[in-house]
């Protein structure tokens, strides 16, 4: 077994960082999830470190900063292989921030060429002909066109990417990753001696990305969403630098149950509605309410404070995309999203103060906030509840000593019925 953490990634946001370790544990790594570029070293020893940013929709200039800064704090850790970890959406604006990142990492590493895969087809994450599919849909027509902050609207990823990177941006078909990781490798390098130093690659299916995974042994970046992780353990594996079990092995839950939910995305709503529907208690935080100064994270603590034991309980500002906009129209996006984002951290730290030791936390950009207002640090990753999303375990003063169990959800992942199905697969 290995003596030192053998991959290193950088993550653009903190579910996104959840959902690779999550893969890369159930292939067998051992996996640490630091929330940003930790001071010192690691609690626990680790195969695989996921460093969670918060740099999906932050300038440019400041993504590629925290990311190079990342990368030397892995490279000190003796990392072999550097991951790059963008959403499976591929969630950008014209500007980045996934190109000037990757291309920045590159320069860094002193390499010419990496692969850009978003693919994860047992999320419903597919990409054909260079075009990202998410279940049936293009891209472009999918819930993500909708996106508040990084609408989606056009899925061929070769222009997309193009668009950022200052590297030429070429395509891997799925013709030939199904004919094995020596055509795949093939194809590389005839990429790179077109000059070009990005390959969307296709992947229909897992065993796509199985069949990829061999083909960047040795390749010192991997761009791509978490679905590529399953492919990559399999080259430590050969070489005799992994255990075989134990890798999602967490502490026993115990205490209360919340959720916390800043997500608008189509699958979140959902599950709001289904948790409501199912009678649950919850407390709606109104962006326009904030702006006028109501001080709903005391209102939301006050009325759950007291319903907490009993059942889960949820304080979310979910909304459907024509609340949404209505709402950004009135107070801008940026000050939108950060009147809700700082509402529910406080309503998370208070409820983890008030006895929450199992929490759930739906999208990204709350779940950054989250995680900072709790004061976690390093996450324990464990046993998965859907595809993408596990629980987690950390130590933070809020919970005053106590283990807490924390789920970072992306938006867009988990079925209708997440919040029950998680809690109940936690159960001892």
């Amino acid at each position: 077994m290995s003596g030192g953490a053998l991959l290193g990634c950088i993550a653009d946001d903190f579910t996104g960082a959840t959902d690779l370790a999550n893969n890369l544990v159930r292939e067998g790594m051992r996996t640490l999830q630091t929330i940003g570029v930790p001071d010192g070293g690691l609690d626990e020893p680790a195969d695989a470190i996921v460093v969670a940013l918060k740099s999906r929709t932050i300038p440019a200039s400041d993504a590629v900063a925290q990311s190079l800064r990342a990368l030397r704090w892995l490279r000190e850790r003796g990392v072999r292989q550097v991951y790059f970890k963008v959403c499976s959406t591929f969630d950008s604006t014209p500007q980045g921030n996934i190109g000037p990142v990757t291309d920045a990492l590159l320069d860094a590493l002193g390499s010419d060429f990496t692969i850009a895969c978003p693919a994860f087809p047992a999320n419903q994450r597919s990409v054909y002909r260079g075009h990202l599919f998410v279940g049936d849909l293009l891209l472009s027509d999918s819930g993500m066109r909708h996106h508040p902050l990084t609408p989606m609207t056009d899925a061929n990823l070769v222009r997309v990417l193009q668009a950022q990177t200052r590297r030429r941006v070429g395509l891997v078909p799925w013709e030939v990753v199904a004919r094995g990781p020596a055509a795949i490798r093939e194809r590389f390098e005839a990429l790179r001696a077109q000059g070009i130093g990005i390959a969307i690659v296709d992947a229909i299916a897992d065993e796509d990305l199985r069949r990829i995974g061999p083909a960047l042994d040795g390749m010192p970046l991997v761009t791509a969403g978490s679905g590529i992780a399953i492919g990559l353990p399999q080259n430590w594996r050969a070489r005799g630098l992994l255990g075989e079990a134990g890798a999602d092995t967490l502490p026993a839950a115990a205490g209360a149950r919340a959720i916390v939910s800043g997500s608008c995305s189509v699958a979140t709503n959902a599950q709001v509605r289904d948790f409501l529907a199912r009678g649950g208690t919850a407390f709606a935080v109104d962006p326009l309410a904030l702006a006028q100064g109501r001080d709903l994270a005391a209102e939301a603590l006050a009325a759950l404070r007291p319903r907490l034991g009993e059942r889960p309980v949820l304080a979310y500002a979910t909304a459907e995309p024509q609340q949404v906009q209505a709402v950004q129209q009135q107070l801008g996006v940026e000050r939108a999203g950060a009147l809700v984002e700082q509402a529910l951290a406080r309503i998370a730290a208070g409820l983890v103060e008030s006895g929450v030791r199992q929490l759930i936390v739906a999208g990204g950009e709350t779940s950054g906030a989250v995680v900072q207002a709790l004061g976690v640090r390093q996450l324990a990753i464990g046993p998965q509840i859907d595809p993408g999303v596990p629980w987690t375990a950390a130590r933070t003063p809020r919970a005053g000593g106590d283990w807490l169990h924390l789920a970072l959800k992306s938006g867009n992942f988990g079925g209708t019925g997440f919040f029950s199905d998680a809690f109940a697969r936690l159960a001892p």
